[in-house]
């Protein structure tokens, strides 16, 4: 399995990054990195035990590179569920050490997780064996026995965690960095940071990813005090040249959330300007470097087929197009777009054709 590239990810986020978001977003980058929104350990393991687990953890093959998240404190059941998603095929396993919603924090989990560094160190290292065990069971003995001879400690398929900065009152480097030390000794290579601390009492979900201010100094000082992690730098990211400088700064990689999701067509950039690769590159109809930049408009057309495969399994209109109405954000028609979508698609039977009369609507 090829290592996985961190340096421009597109953040997990609940009723947002669903199977079909990831779809649409795969148009526009072949090398994101992309997310599935939290899923449970608990549920996971649950639904295994029922034998619908394919429910939670299936994707398409062209959403790759993809991460699954998982949200949890039982280092058994996180163990469970990492070595499920290691055998549906997810390229890492993630571990939310940085959700601060009162629901999450009633089940022991996201955000306050980061004032218990060592259960978080027990859960990493319990999901680390099992998706060794997981990876050796599918790669055959000879390789296992290979892997074992090189005493080798990461697994094929890496479990990494995503926090903040801090939560409440301990909100400083000390802080941070001593929780970085002890789950990094129990094998964990990759911290997804988010650059403001979590405020447990008093502030929404919502409010935490806008009140708390930003401190990208402090994430880029964890990468001097740990330069042998890799570190990727989360929160308040709204462009390209934004991540590019945090890059230079000496970020190992950047994490966008709603400014990805929201402006959508932001993405079609990001193998030119953060892979380095030229307009094409990848892609066997393309013609390399001579291929002319897609528009907006060609990019939803190479979704379509994929809306009609999925029309014709019995998926509703709506549940995919809600993912692209950010994609003419700020150009004319667009507000058109969104309101015959948001009006029409949503309406039984709502086929393609409701799609091309709002494209219709777009200058």
């Amino acid at each position: 399995m090829s290592e996985v590239d961190h340096r421009f990810c597109v953040a997990p986020m609940m009723e947002r990054t669903d199977r079909h978001d990831r779809m649409f977003l795969r148009q526009f980058s072949r090398r994101a990195l992309l997310y599935t929104e939290m899923v449970g350990a608990a549920a996971l393991v649950h639904s295994s035990q029922r034998g619908d687990v394919h429910r939670l953890l299936f994707h398409n093959p062209a959403e790759q590179p993809l991460a699954l998240q998982l949200g949890g404190c039982d280092p058994v059941q996180l163990a469970e569920a990492a070595a499920l998603g290691a055998g549906a095929g997810y390229r890492e396993v993630n571990l939310n050490v940085g959700c601060p919603s009162r629901r999450v924090q009633a089940a022991r989990f996201g955000a306050c997780l980061m004032a218990e560094p060592r259960l978080v160190a027990e859960c990493v290292q319990a999901m680390q064996s099992a998706v060794a065990d997981a990876t050796a069971a599918e790669v055959g003995a000879a390789e296992a026995a290979a892997a074992d001879a090189g005493a080798e400690t990461d697994a094929a398929v890496p479990v990494t965690v995503k926090c903040r900065i801090g939560i409440d009152e301990q909100d400083d480097e000390a802080f941070l960095f001593r929780f970085m030390e002890e789950v990094a000794a129990a094998g964990c290579r990759v911290f997804i940071i988010h650059a403001r601390k979590a405020a447990l009492r008093g502030l929404s979900p919502k409010q935490n990813r806008e009140v708390p201010p930003l401190n990208y100094g402090r994430v880029l000082a964890a990468k001097k005090r740990f330069p042998e992690l890799c570190i990727v730098i989360n929160g308040g990211i709204t462009d390209l040249q934004q991540a590019a400088t945090l890059l230079e700064q000496g970020a190992d990689g950047v994490m966008l959330g709603r400014a990805a999701y929201d402006n959508p067509y932001l993405l079609h950039q990001v193998d030119r300007e953060i892979f380095g690769e030229s307009e094409g590159e990848g892609d066997d109809e393309a013609d390399g470097a001579a291929a002319e930049p897609r528009s907006r408009r060609q990019y939803l057309e190479g979704f379509v087929p994929y809306i009609e495969r999925e029309l014709a399994r019995g998926t509703p209109l709506h549940h995919i197009t809600r993912h692209t109405l950010g994609l003419f954000k700020g150009v004319a028609g667009g507000r058109g777009y969104r309101r015959h979508l948001s009006t029409y698609a949503n309406r039984p039977g709502a086929g393609v054709s409701v799609l091309r009369e709002a494209m219709a609507m777009v200058g």
